[in-house]
């Protein structure tokens, strides 16, 4: 049996208050006290105050600024003026542009899904854009 002092483990307490425990349990509250510190020391030298593991969406949270109502209504606008014009653009250009853009799809992966030339995918892609610039401002 070894003697402790709780007031070395626990903050909460105000006085020394001395007890009587088993050495493991000594030795695993000596080994968490040093463990607790270690990682203060890490924190303090990294300068990393907050941990990336605290929620699920904190890398996403930081990124993005909170919209106000009438950005996220914009940026709604925005995108369904994109949508109409991607959607009048003749098929082949609409399907490159969307899978280039969209899906993050290579021009060689879409021209290797399609069987044609990579030069092809990318003029097909320009001339997508040119089209749909001339429809953007158009509507606009």
């Amino acid at each position: 049996m070894k003697k402790i002092n709780l007031r070395d483990y626990y903050p909460f307490y105000s006085k020394d208050t001395v007890v009587e425990v088993l050495e493991e349990v000594a030795d695993l509250l000596q080994e968490y006290k040093l463990s607790e510190a270690a990682y203060f020391l890490r924190t303090y030298r990294h300068k990393a105050y907050f941990s990336l593991d605290y929620d699920v969406n904190v890398e996403r949270d930081v990124l993005m600024a909170a919209l106000s109502p009438l950005d996220i209504l914009e940026q709604k606008e925005e995108n369904i003026r994109l949508y109409r014009a991607l959607a009048s653009l003749p098929e082949k250009q609409k399907n490159r542009i969307y899978a280039h853009y969209f899906l993050g799809m290579s021009k060689a992966d879409i021209a290797k899904a399609e069987g044609t030339h990579k030069s092809r995918i990318s003029r097909s892609i320009k001339a997508g854009l040119h089209s749909l610039e001339k429809i953007l401002k158009r509507i606009s």
